[in-house]
């Protein structure tokens, strides 16, 4: 089964209240909007993927086209620039132990005016934990 998502994240404040939000596209569409309470931005970045990833693997996913306007984010799981920052790290390895249970995935780059869904997601979540 093939599935097309969106994820973002974001903090109000570098740390501050942060959440998460995806949206994928397919047989079995799903939004996701989580609040995490205190993060960093690129921590929220993180784990709007794993939550996506997590859930797609779950309902049978098999190949993923996911875009993120988080250029450090993709970059990075793309192997272009390495994980330096520990917080991070763990949540590179969840999503890199997600992604090898998959046959086929890609993760772009897009410009944030083309991730406005799940930026509203994730401002809908940090608008619910504050």
């Amino acid at each position: 089964m093939k599935g097309k998502g969106f994820v973002d994240g974001g903090a109000r404040g570098n740390p501050g209240p942060a959440g998460a939000g995806a949206v994928l596209l397919g047989a079995r569409p799903l939004t996701i909007s989580k609040y995490l309470g205190k993060a960093t931005n690129n921590v929220a970045e993180y784990t709007a993927l794993v939550l996506l990833l997590r859930k797609a693997v779950e309902q049978g996913y098999g190949e993923l086209e996911i875009f993120a306007d988080s250029e450090l984010m993709v970059r990075q799981i793309n192997g272009q620039y390495k994980v330096k920052d520990e917080k991070l790290r763990g949540l590179y390895f969840q999503a890199a132990e997600l992604i090898a249970k998959l046959q086929k995935f890609s993760l772009t780059h897009v410009p944030r005016a083309q991730n406005k869904e799940a930026d509203k997601l994730v401002n809908e979540a940090i608008d619910r934990g504050c």
